[in-house]
């Protein structure tokens, strides 16, 4: 039976956000006995209700509130005011995400060390290591049912990946395979295995692929230690006259402000988000904002550098037909500067139904190039890439002048490309449209970057107080009971898909804070 707890309740734990981060540290924390009340400023959308048509879908699920651009990036021409494909409904994220669970590698934990100075980007080394991580990463592939971990198969090859994987073999790589994906391959967790229905962004139907509304979430419930409240959109964090946090005000449903107490809060409301929220919660004790002393509160934003590479053949593909991400080539995610970048990217099957194919392949085309490009989409093959991008300080989410429907100002989305990021992109189009002309492609189409959901940084982690936001474990430089657990806690991107990173992290996390709440120390 799920919890509730008083409003004025201030031993909760209170967190801000209930996906991959959230979810997870919520569930940790309440299987260890901790009273914790989850804030989700979206609705909780059973599986049963998913959508599977992409609009219609977007429209459920995705994150539409207002938000601003600025910056030299296709996406601010693109899609002014979409930022990011990001979600607000219970789970996060999780609902929409790919599932593509990868490991950082050992050097992106020492991205300064490895890399050395590179103009322009603001490199710093993780706190942490791949050796300290690895018993977290292993927790979480067993949590998440991570294929080609454990004894878990992989999921099987569609059209998609089978001209990727014939393409790749053409190229000489070695490391294409279904992937390491939090679907279920088998039966387990009390979930469905794959269907290969496809439509894995719009939220799995099956509940086979992993996310918190539907395996963290309710497992926290049934401790009677976690409350989820759907509808409540966080304005502020308040704190005392020392500093301390002493709980969050929110809006509820019907738009009433709300005080939920709490002696501890952790933010996990995504990299733009999460910031906007700290910014928001300025007051004549922390006039930049909490957490911010360093300056760095917003700063250092990546999105991974995107792409894509479409090609068209004689004959059909099909490739929406099974797993939205059916497939992976990692041969070029290793560290070659010989290449002319740093760090590395990962190629991804990608697959998208012929609605966001007409709004992604080119933004804003028209003519007969655009239209003979739709015409064969049965016939056309499909990959994402997704790399490291380059740190900087410039890149940062600040306060607009604009405010939303409760009078806060909304989030403004400042990102420029870094030279290493062109360069790699660049690279990537290269070996995308070599790989599918080696298997016969009529015709490539390179696509430039879309909304992302991979957004990273904005808190990090630092070593020193001076040059970032939290700790090693997450905790805030400035106020002890007050984390980060989110994505915008990383120090450096990886070329990795972030979601496995992140829920490491907030099982680790929640060791750290139970273990603190034991000893009184917060």
């Amino acid at each position: 039976m799920a919890a509730t707890f008083k409003q004025d309740d201030d031993s909760v734990v209170v967190i801000v956000g209930s996906g991959a981060g959230g979810g997870t540290l919520g569930n940790e924390l309440a299987q260890k006995g901790v009273n914790v009340v989850i804030l989700e400023a979206g609705a909780r959308h059973e599986f049963e209700s998913f959508i599977n048509d992409e609009w219609a879908s977007f429209a459920q699920l995705a994150w539409t509130d207002m938000r601003t651009t600025s910056g030299s990036w296709r996406v601010h021409k693109n899609f002014p005011n979409l930022p990011a494909w990001i979600v607000k409904s219970v789970g996060g994220s999780t609902t929409h995400w790919a599932g593509a669970s990868l490991r950082f590698q050992e050097h992106e934990f020492r991205a300064a060390t490895t890399y050395g100075k590179l103009k322009g980007a603001n490199l710093m080394d993780w706190p942490i290591t791949l050796a300290e991580m690895e018993p977290y990463y292993a927790r979480a592939e067993e949590k998440m049912g991570v294929t080609r971990t454990n004894g878990l198969p992989g999921l099987p090859g569609n059209n998609n990946f089978k001209v990727m994987k014939a393409g790749a073999d053409k190229l000489g790589y070695k490391e294409c395979h279904t992937g390491n994906m939090a679907i279920n391959s088998v039966q387990r967790d009390n979930r469905n295995s794959c269907q290969q229905t496809g439509f894995c962004f719009q939220g799995c139907k099956w509940g086979a692929k992993w996310s918190t509304l539907y395996t963290e979430i309710p497992k926290g419930e049934a401790t009677g230690h976690l409350e989820v409240r759907p509808d409540c959109h966080v304005a502020r964090i308040e704190h005392d006259a020392s500093g301390k946090v002493t709980g969050v005000v929110y809006f509820d449903k019907n738009g009433k402000e709300q005080r939920q107490k709490a002696r501890i809060v952790a933010v996990a409301g995504n990299s733009i988000e999460s910031p906007r929220l700290l910014l928001n919660s300025e007051s004549s004790k922390f006039r930049h904002g909490l957490a911010n002393s360093s300056g760095q509160v917003g700063r250092n934003y990546m999105r991974h550098m995107t792409a894509s590479v479409y090609a068209t053949f004689e004959k059909p593909v099909h490739m929406y037909r099974g797993t939205t991400m059916a497939g992976i080539i990692r041969d070029e995610a290793r560290h070659d500067p010989k290449r002319g970048f740093v760090g590395g990217y990962e190629m991804e099957t990608l697959s998208l139904g012929v609605p966001f194919m007409a709004a992604f392949l080119d933004p804003g085309a028209w003519g007969r190039s655009f239209t003979s490009a739709m015409d064969d989409y049965a016939n056309t093959a499909g990959l994402w890439i997704v790399g490291e991008d380059m740190p900087q300080e410039s890149n940062r989410i600040t306060l607009s002048d604009k405010k939303d429907k409760f009078g806060l100002r909304v989030a403004d989305v400042h990102f420029d490309d870094h030279p290493n990021d062109v360069a790699m992109r660049n690279h990537a189009w290269g070996q995308g449209k070599a790989l599918y002309e080696a298997v016969g492609a009529i015709r490539t189409l390179p696509t430039p970057p879309y909304p992302s959901t991979h957004n990273l940084g904005t808190n990090r982690m630092s070593a020193n107080p001076r040059d970032g936001v939290v700790n090693k474990w997450g905790q805030t430089h400035d106020i002890k009971n007050l984390f980060v657990s989110d994505g915008s806690q990383f120090t450096t991107g990886g070329a990795e898909n972030p979601t496995l990173t992140i829920v490491s992290l907030a099982i680790r996390q929640a060791e750290y804070i139970a273990d603190q709440m034991k000893k009184n120390a917060i």
